[in-house]
């Protein structure tokens, strides 16, 4: 059974409590967290006192993902205000293996991300050591961007990879998923949903969930 992880950057920042107790009573499985700092990508989002106001109101595990440059120096950071899994990005660490260990040895699941223009083979070195692969499926730093059509592909070889070697990683897909593509992308291999404006901008959030976590 696949997952689903609403992402919060495209929740109503003015009511974010109601919008966390929402998720907390719906099918949603965790909440994903965008860390932008505008550098790694051209735009910011929410800081780490945020962040700590989202753990105090949320009842299920938190998926953050850094798009920032040199992601290692936040590990401890982000492992203290609650952070079950951190997701960095290829493109953004120098020493891979040593950011992944190191978020693995503060007790949180490791994820290494992938942007719209970097083959999974790359990743081959790193696969047995975490534990989610997290596909971009637009380029990061703004929601409501259109799905990439390409990433089908991508996940594909990334699932293939997956299973010809034994790996148990989970495979994460982020943007513009929606009710239509999802089962596409459950086909393809994708164990995390991650949706943000499909699930805000529906005019009943909880079903929409409930329709991405039962297809």
């Amino acid at each position: 059974m696949h997952l689903v992880a609403p992402s919060l950057l495209a929740a109503d920042f003015g009511n974010l409590q109601r919008d966390i107790e929402m998720l907390n009573a719906s099918e949603a499985d965790w909440l994903h967290v965008d860390i932008m700092d505008g550098l790694f990508v051209p735009n910011f989002s929410i800081g780490t006192p945020v962040v700590q106001a989202i753990r105090r109101h949320a009842k299920k595990p938190l998926d953050i993902h850094l798009m920032v440059t040199d992601p290692g120096r936040y590990v401890s950071l982000f492992k203290k205000i609650g952070a079950s899994t951190l997701t960095v990005h290829y493109e953004a660490c120098t020493h891979l293996h040593r950011c992944i260990h190191q978020i693995k040895e503060s007790g949180m699941k490791a994820g290494v991300c992938l942007n719209p223009h970097t083959p999974v083979h790359l990743l081959e070195p790193i696969l047995p050591d975490v534990d989610l692969v997290l596909i971009m499926s637009v380029n990061p730093g703004y929601g409501g961007q259109s799905f990439i059509s390409g990433s089908y592909d991508k996940i594909r070889k990334l699932n293939s990879m997956k299973q010809e070697s034994g790996y148990d990683f989970l495979i994460e897909v982020d943007g513009g998923v929606d009710t239509e593509n999802a089962p596409l992308l459950v086909e393809a291999g994708v164990n995390v949903l991650v949706a943000g404006n499909t699930v805000f901008s529906a005019s009943d959030p909880p079903e929409t969930i409930r329709q991405l976590k039962n297809i």
